[in-house]
């Protein structure tokens, strides 16, 4: 049976089990049990390349060890041994030796639950996993592809769509900043890592040894801190064969910016911000008090700036919010200008990330220049805008026709020899700052469609109008009345 197939008959046996409810809980279900069988076969792998290579998990919890056989333990034998072994023990795994292995273990599974409540469904679900070999080139591929569409599948589950960003938009801006070998990559938000995973599929072109790929591991750098992204994340860079994923578990606004130094910056940001939300625990007096806001996408945008080696490069995505207001809102986009050059805005149609989000939303290109000094001249002298628009014919962007990577190959032709057309244009900083930095600027060259109607039409129209105001009138007698 195919993967795709195989994956088809892990949704209808789960459809059966009545502890799951939705997709999104589908989905986690299926991401512990994912998680800990491709974690097993690269641990078969590592202990077949490297004699000195022991797992960190307990012989009795190891996949082939519970799970593997096909007649294995089952019923409510089996849902025992989850619930009362498996998920204690893998909670608590020893991680005083600094195994970084163990602790990406425990780390999933302090975050996520057994759902499922029928043994026979779990051993039914089991046997179809076992039908899979992470190690086989052939599936690894196969299954990577598949991976991407659980992922997208993540838009229409729910609350947990606000992790998956189309893949159209991480490929672009992994190209569009064109990571090296050796440069430190983070994604602070980095929900399912749809762009760590498309930061390694770039690099990876570049990798020539043993050494090279190490390098390349150690330096892709995410932070998420909800259960099931995190789960996802970790598994999709073990898939992307990434040994021991830098991946950490965490909320990236818990701590004072002061206590990043030097060594934390890095060279490159790629990242899909959460915005609309309100930040938790009071984490916005971990800033300074010139930006403090609850606003989320703001706190991560002077996070980001703030990570960035002098010299260090960011693409992101920022909804229009972001763009204008005043107070904190002004004073961050005052700052980014400031310590940053701000080069390039890409306007998005507001139906890119639907059906999670129908704010229009923009990538913003920029690069650090230099620390933050109050008397400092502006870093940007003048920022280009891009509007990306719909295909011809097409009124939205939805499930069935996202937005494509080949439709934005005219912005990465354009971006190298910039012109002014009906679709690109640029402001001055002077004009910025007249403006009070607010970057929400509509395009000038656009010309509004004169709609033209018919005399027929237009008398309805007035007609329809005269009754309106009619109504409104005899509304206003009976409140005066």
């Amino acid at each position: 049976m195919s993967i795709s197939g195989i994956l088809d008959s892990i949704r209808k046996i789960m459809r059966q089990d009545n502890g799951l409810n939705g997709d999104a809980q589908r989905l986690e279900q299926l991401g512990w049990m994912l998680f800990l069988k491709i974690f097993s076969d690269k641990d078969q792998e590592l202990e077949l390349l490297n004699d000195d290579y022991t797992s960190p998990i307990p012989t009795e919890y190891r996949w082939e060890n519970w799970a593997g056989d096909d007649e294995g333990i089952t019923g409510d034998e089996l849902l025992e041994f989850i619930d009362q072994k498996l998920f204690p023990a893998l909670r608590n795994l020893d991680i005083s030796t600094g195994n970084k292995r163990a602790v990406i273990v425990r780390e999933v599974f302090e975050g996520n639950n057994n759902y499922m409540k029928k043994g026979v469904h779990i051993r039914q679900v089991l046997n179809k996993l076992n039908e899979i070999d992470f190690n086989s080139t052939k599936d690894k591929h196969a299954f990577g592809d598949i991976y991407e569409s659980l992922l997208k599948d993540l838009q229409n589950a729910g609350k947990s769509g606000e992790f998956y960003t189309p893949r159209a938009i991480t490929q672009f801006i992994t190209k569009t900043l064109n990571p090296q070998l050796g440069e430190r990559i983070l994604d602070p938000a980095c929900g399912t890592g749809g762009y760590l995973t498309a930061a390694i599929e770039h690099i990876y072109q570049q990798v020539d040894s043993i050494e090279d790929r190490q390098t390349l591991q150690d330096n892709i750098i995410g932070w998420e801190y909800k259960p099931l992204p995190y789960l996802l994340a970790t598994t999709n860079l073990i898939l992307h064969d990434v040994e021991v994923p830098n991946i950490t578990y965490r909320d990236s606004l818990d701590q004072p910016l002061t206590e990043y130094k030097q060594k934390d910056r890095v060279d490159v940001i790629l990242a899909n911000p959460p915005f609309g939300g309100v930040v938790s625990n009071n984490n916005e007096n971990n800033f300074p008090q010139n930006y403090r806001t609850k606003e989320s996408a703001d706190l991560f945008l002077i996070l980001m700036i703030h990570l960035l080696k002098v010299g260090g490069r960011a693409g992101i995505v920022l909804p229009d919010g972001s763009l204008t207001g005043d107070g904190v809102k002004q004073r961050i986009r005052e700052k980014l200008l400031k310590d940053c050059r701000l080069h390039t805005i890409v306007r998005l149609p507001n139906s890119v990330f639907q059906p999670y989000a129908t704010v229009a939303t923009n990538l913003l290109f920029f690069e650090k220049v230099h620390h933050n000094n109050e008397t400092a001249d502006f870093a940007t002298q003048e920022v280009w805008y891009y509007e990306h628009r719909l295909p011809e014919g097409q009124k939205a962007y939805n499930k069935t026709k996202p937005i494509k990577e080949s439709e934005l190959a005219p912005i990465t032709a354009w971006w190298n020899n910039r012109q002014e057309s009906e679709v690109s244009w640029k402001v001055s900083i002077e004009d910025l700052v007249a403006r009070n930095f607010d970057l929400d600027i509509k395009n000038p060259h656009k010309v509004e469609e004169v709609q033209e109607y018919s005399s027929a039409e237009l008398m309805e129209q007035l007609a329809v109008s005269l009754q309106q105001t009619q109504t409104l009138m005899d509304q206003l007698k009976q409140a005066i009345g």
